[in-house]
């Protein structure tokens, strides 16, 4: 068994993790969803203080003010102060399957290294494998000072379904590289995008819950029998996730940002120009007009609420299909999928 052989076992292990995840992280918006109707129902006064204290760790951790998620919040009752305790194991138990899933991710992706003897990202099956490797480092990283445990469904799946198509459907064996990539500019600038993505990734998935919330506080206003998903209920308001989705969507603009004036750097050392309007070359720019807009337009022209979030998701979606669509049946320059 050569290095290569040893890598695509270790991914398809992380595979497999990352699946047993996204199902404990399932349970636990189905727990979530659980809390929130028993203590709407007056059924357990445990559940209530459980769902009002997550609820309060969800906002405080928004801001920055707790870490982990798993520490008692302290909640305001009737008769004064009472610790109320996150009992939402379901959801740390999916965060340390996330984080030994990322170890055999990372030793996927460095046994690769070394049998292709280079950086691992110069085909759409390499892309695929570190831009999903920093999705779920970002995500990790970011749950130490963010309790944002509730996006776990959303970022695990995310990752099962990208990680699992490229193994299945981009996996190529390892080719020397062409000509055009043998430049130190393919160590800074695809790091850098793929960084970026990860980050916009985030905002993506706090934009959809926002949108989710954002309704469900509307049909709560207006005092609607059925109000959407329960376990929205525990999660921090429309407001907090757009306030946190701006943040990340911000970090992942000056990454793109980068990742534009690199490539075009790039561009000139390879072919002699720094643009040519290459399709690959066009996406990346429609990309950072559209992220542009949203920055520009949320701080400057009050686009708030549900506005902002379809902006962030649109963004993210045009991310998406510069990687997929563009890269296997649009011709150019960067055709470097290594698909036949």
């Amino acid at each position: 068994m050569n290095f290569d052989s040893m890598s695509i076992l270790t991914i398809w292990t992380a595979i497999a993790i990352y699946a047993a995840a996204f199902i404990a992280y399932a349970l636990d918006l189905g727990r979530r969803s659980q809390v929130a109707s028993d203590a709407k129902f007056g059924t357990s006064e445990v559940a209530e203080r459980e769902l009002v204290g997550a609820a309060a760790g969800g906002s405080a951790s928004a801001l920055g003010s707790q870490r982990g998620g798993s520490r008692a919040s302290t909640v305001g009752t009737g008769s004064g102060a009472v610790a109320s305790p996150q009992r939402f194991v379901m959801a740390r138990i999916g965060t340390a399957l996330a984080t030994l899933g990322f170890l055999f991710h990372l030793a996927g992706e460095v046994l690769r290294g070394i049998a292709a003897g280079r950086v691992p990202w110069s085909n759409m099956y390499e892309f695929a494998m570190t831009g999903t490797l920093l999705i779920i480092a970002v995500y990790l990283a970011v749950n130490i000072w963010f309790d944002l445990k509730f996006l776990g469904t959303f970022i695990l799946g995310l990752v099962v379904v990208l990680l699992g198509a490229a193994a299945t459907g981009f996996y190529v064996q390892v080719v020397p590289l062409s000509d055009p990539l043998k430049s130190v500019w393919l160590v800074i600038h695809v790091f850098v995008a793929s960084l970026g993505t990860a980050f916009f990734a985030l905002a993506f998935a706090l934009s959809a819950f926002q949108l989710l919330q954002h309704r469900r506080q509307a049909k709560v206003l207006a005092g609607a029998e059925k109000t959407g998903p329960r376990f929205l209920a525990t999660l921090p308001s429309s407001e907090r996730l757009e306030g946190l989705a701006y943040r990340f969507a911000t970090i992942g603009f000056i990454f793109w940002t980068f990742t534009l004036i690199a490539g075009a750097i790039w561009a000139n050392d390879a072919w002699g120009r720094y643009w040519g309007f290459d399709t690959k070359e066009t996406w990346t720019f429609i990309i950072w007009v559209l992220y542009a807009g949203y920055i520009h337009a949320r701080a400057t022209r009050g686009w708030r609420g549900s506005r902002s979030a379809w902006l962030a998701i649109v963004g993210f979606s045009a991310v998406l299909f510069n990687f997929t669509i563009v890269n296997m049946f649009f011709k150019g320059l960067h055709v470097y999928s290594g698909l036949s």
